[in-house]
C-alpha cells in the first residue's frame, strides 16, 4: 500500500535539495555567476554607454545561477511549473492594472509565493512577472532591475513567512516591500542617467515619491483584501507538492 509520507510543512522545505544539502559546486557556480551579474550591472551603471553589454552579461549570470540553483531532485519539474504559473498571473495583473500609475499585485502575489513555496520559488515567481509583463509593457534596460526588484520581494515573502499569516502584518510587509522596490528602481534610474550626486539622487527619489506611494498604498490595500486567503491557497499546493509516497 503507498503511503503518504510526513509532508515537510516547514517554510523553504522546496529549496533544500534531494541529497540533503546543495553540493559546492553548486552553491560556488551559483555565488560566482550572482556575482558576476553585480558587476556587470554596476558596470552597467556606471558606464551607460556600455549598457547593452552590460546588461547581456547581467541576463548570462542571472541564468547560470538560476539553472544551478534549480539543480535540487525530483520535485522540480513541478515548482517550474508552479513559478511559470504564478508569474503569469502576477504578469496578467500588473498588465490589467497598468492604467493606474504605481498600482499593481505583483509585490502581494511574490510576497505571498515566497511565504508558501520558499524563497527561491518567490525570487522565481518575482522575475518571471517581470519578464513577461514587459513583453506587454516594454522591454528595455529597466527590465534585469525590475526582475531583481521583485525577486528580492518573493525572497523577502521567504524570509519572513509568519509575519505573512497575519493581515495587518501582510499588508506592512507588503507596504515595506513596495517602498524597497520603488528605491531600487530610483536607485538604478539615478545611476544610469544623472549625474552621481547627493543633489541628483535627491532629485530623483523627490520625482519619485507619488509612484512610491501609490505602490505601497496599492499593495496594502490588496494585502488586506486578498493577502492571507492567497497565502492559505498557495500553502496548500505547497504541502501537495512536498508530500512524498513511501511504499512499504
Amino acid at each position: 500500500m503507498p503511503r503518504l509520507g510526513a509532508t515537510r510543512d516547514r517554510v523553504g522545505a522546496l529549496d533544500r535539495p534531494a541529497g540533503g544539502g546543495a553540493p559546492w559546486r553548486v552553491r560556488a557556480v551559483v555565488t560566482a555567476a550572482a556575482v558576476a551579474a553585480f558587476a556587470a550591472g554596476a558596470w552597467a551603471a556606471l558606464d551607460p554607454g556600455r549598457a547593452g553589454l552590460a546588461l547581456l552579461l547581467v541576463a548570462a549570470g542571472l541564468v547560470v545561477a538560476g539553472a544551478a540553483w534549480l539543480d535540487a531532485g525530483p520535485r522540480i519539474s513541478k515548482e517550474i511549473a508552479v513559478v511559470a504559473t504564478l508569474g503569469a498571473v502576477a504578469a496578467a495583473g500588473r498588465v490589467l492594472f497598468a492604467t493606474v500609475p504605481g498600482v499593481q499585485p505583483v509585490t502581494v502575489i511574490v510576497l505571498a509565493a515566497g511565504a508558501a513555496l520558499g524563497p527561491r520559488a518567490g525570487i522565481g515567481v518575482g522575475a518571471t512577472a517581470a519578464l513577461a509583463s514587459n513583453f506587454f509593457l516594454g522591454q528595455g534596460i529597466w527590465t534585469p532591475w525590475q526582475m531583481l526588484a521583485w525577486g528580492a520581494c518573493g525572497g523577502l515573502g521567504g524570509l519572513v513567512p509568519r509575519l505573512l499569516g497575519r493581515r495587518l502584518s501582510f499588508a506592512a510587509v507588503a507596504a515595506v516591500a513596495g517602498f524597497g522596490f520603488s528605491f531600487l528602481m530610483d536607485l538604478w534610474q539615478w545611476l544610469s542617467f544623472y549625474p552621481h550626486t547627493w543633489e541628483a539622487f535627491s532629485v530623483q527619489i523627490a520625482r519619485g515619491v507619488p509612484f512610491d506611494l501609490a505602490h505601497a498604498i496599492g499593495n496594502v490595500v490588496i494585502a488586506l483584501a486578498v493577502g492571507p486567503e492567497l497565502l492559505r491557497v498557495l500553502g496548500r499546493y505547497g504541502r501537495r507538492l512536498r508530500t512524498e509516497i513511501a511504499w512499504n
